[in-house]
């Protein structure tokens, strides 16, 4: 499995990463750890077990962090339910000052943040930053937005121009957000803001391996004028903690994997709850026989490494036109073997490490069985222990078959395979294959040809000549899945409307909506009244 040449190890820098960052107090931790939702009158044995994270750099504890027990739970969501009137009943622009002083305490505070992303998850620093640049426009867009995507709507009455008729939106109540550790603050915050804008509290239940990240986002906001009961924190094993909130809040909303997403939905579905499921994916990208290949081998690498993989609409499965194939081969195999490979608290490396020694194992699993059956490793393809615990090596594989793991699981790593087809049908075909759907790329010179096909592509975002952040990154569109990749979108109008339920208001003036006399002989003179309003509306072509 070696390669032909190593991939260029990133320099260590001045702030090498080998034990927490130096502005990180025990008493810090402890401050943020006030935002657990803890029931304060449990203790003995009915007190759950402290959660403490092992940092990717050097596999050392983060901090030991309260654990809740299901009783914790309901006492949040109580304690939420009871603080939202007061934020719903709230104008608009009040709620909305909140969120534009958070963006900006976030852009000023980022670089605590973004070691405490690294510490937590490893990933490169260029990384973090991209999910403080998503949320940061995130925040700004729905602050501007929300009144607008929440505006009522004036319908057509019963009886045009005696029945006055307004749809409203009205908050769900208190939502319950699961968010995964890949993308701590992106998706661990990016959903709680519309969600609050629209008048609702949050219950969020952070990721055991992320905490931090998410208690020093809560302190923030807290600083930004967030009321204290408003957004709560839970924590704690998934079981029991995610179970809980599912099984209290008005709506869910859950990032993470396509088996665990199903049981969210079965359970918020006994309790006729809505959910909102952002679920895995075997990402396509099709290089077309017209693209550019250097900037098609340079955006195959970004969607493909960026967050070490580790990222729901990476790219996994690159399909290139037979007769650029070998042409292609070599631009990909090169940007893939400039990429920097590093742990450090500055910008030295392009990718940083895996988060967990599981997904470790995983991408090992699934890189190593795929060459025991016969595939190519032509770039990468080991564990480099020598940069870092959990770091491995961006690869890219050839001949893949469909006896091997890799080809239709989510591998999540920094893991690609490389196919040749012939026809745009084929491509197709190739890129339809299996259950997911969430995101997919084309790259061609003719974006009219690739816009026809990304119309019969079967996920919920394709991306033209941009391997994955043109679509997520354009807050104004929905983002989400088709297929096993999930239910609902975030951003754009769905994503604050889904924290709403549609109500309808009627007023119905001057004439009542039925007979004005008693008896057979008032109904029967209403409905001859009646049908002639319906004929002559049907003649003047009235909808």
């Amino acid at each position: 499995m070696s390669t032909e040449q190593e991939q260029t190890p990133a320099p260590p820098g001045p702030a090498a990463a080998r034990s927490r960052p130096a502005w990180v107090t025990d008493e810090s931790i402890e401050q943020w750890c006030t935002w657990v939702r803890r029931d304060a009158t449990r203790h003995g044995p009915d007190s759950a077990e402290p959660v403490t994270a092992l940092a990717p750099f050097d596999l050392a504890p983060v901090a030991a962090v309260p654990a809740c027990a299901a009783q914790d739970v309901a006492a949040a969501v109580a304690g939420a339910r009871a603080a939202r009137p007061t934020w719903a009943q709230a104008r608009p622009g009040r709620r909305a000052d909140v969120v534009l002083a958070f963006h900006d305490l976030l852009l000023e505070r980022q670089d605590q943040v973004l070691d405490l992303i690294q510490w937590e998850t490893g990933k490169a620093r260029y990384h973090a930053w991209q999910e403080v640049a998503q949320v940061a426009t995130i925040a700004r867009h729905y602050a501007r937005r929300a009144r607008h995507y929440l505006a009522p709507r004036h319908v057509r009455g019963m009886v045009p121009g005696l029945t006055k008729v307004r749809e409203v939106r009205v908050p769900k109540g208190v939502v319950g957000i699961i968010s995964p550790w890949n993308y701590p603050l992106y998706l661990g915050v990016g959903d709680v803001l519309p969600a609050l804008l629209a008048g609702n509290a949050v219950v969020s239940k952070a990721d055991s391996q992320t905490t931090l990240t998410m208690l020093w986002t809560r302190a923030l906001m807290a600083d930004a004028g967030l009321p204290a009961d408003l957004w709560q924190i839970v924590t704690g094993p998934g079981p029991v903690v995610g179970t809980a909130l599912v099984d209290a809040v008005d709506f869910v909303c859950f990032t993470g994997s396509t088996a665990t997403g199903r049981t969210v939905a079965e359970r918020a579905a006994r309790r006729l709850v809505g959910a909102s499921l952002e679920l895995g994916g075997k990402n396509p990208l099709i290089v077309r026989a017209d693209a550019d290949l250097a900037a098609a081998a340079a955006g195959t690498v970004a969607a493909a490494f960026a967050n070490t993989g580790q990222m729901c609409i990476h790219v996994e499965r690159v399909y290139v036109q037979e007769r650029i194939h070998d042409a292609f081969r070599t631009e990909l195999v090169r940007a893939t073997r400039a990429l920097r490979i590093g742990q450090s608290y500055d910008y030295a490396a392009d990718v940083g490490s895996l988060t967990s020694a599981a997904q470790l194992a995983a991408v090992e699993a699934h890189v190593d069985g795929a060459v025991a059956k016969g595939a190519t490793v032509l770039v990468g393809g080991r564990a480099r222990p020598d940069l870092g615990p959990l770091c491995y090596e961006p690869t890219v594989l050839e001949g893949v078959t469909d006896d091997m793991a890799v080809c239709g699981e989510e591998t999540f790593g920094p893991v690609i395979s490389l196919c040749a087809y012939g026809t745009d049908e084929e491509a197709l075909g190739l890129a339809n294959r299996g259950t997911y759907g969430l995101s997919a790329s084309i790259w061609s010179k003719d974006t009219r040809a690739a816009g026809r096909m990304a119309a019969r592509i079967r996920a919920g975002s394709v991306n033209i000549n941009d391997g994955a952040a043109a679509a997520a990154g354009s807050i104004e569109a929905g983002m989400g899945g088709m297929g096993d990749s999930g239910l609902g979108r975030r951003h754009g109008a769905e994503g604050i409307r889904k924290y709403t339920e549609s109500q309808t208001v009627a007023t119905q003036r001057l004439l009542p909506l039925g007979p004005t006399k008693p008896g057979e002989s008032g109904v029967r003179s209403f409905v001859r009244r009646a049908n002639g309003q319906l004929a002559l509306l049907r003649k003047l072509g009235v909808r």
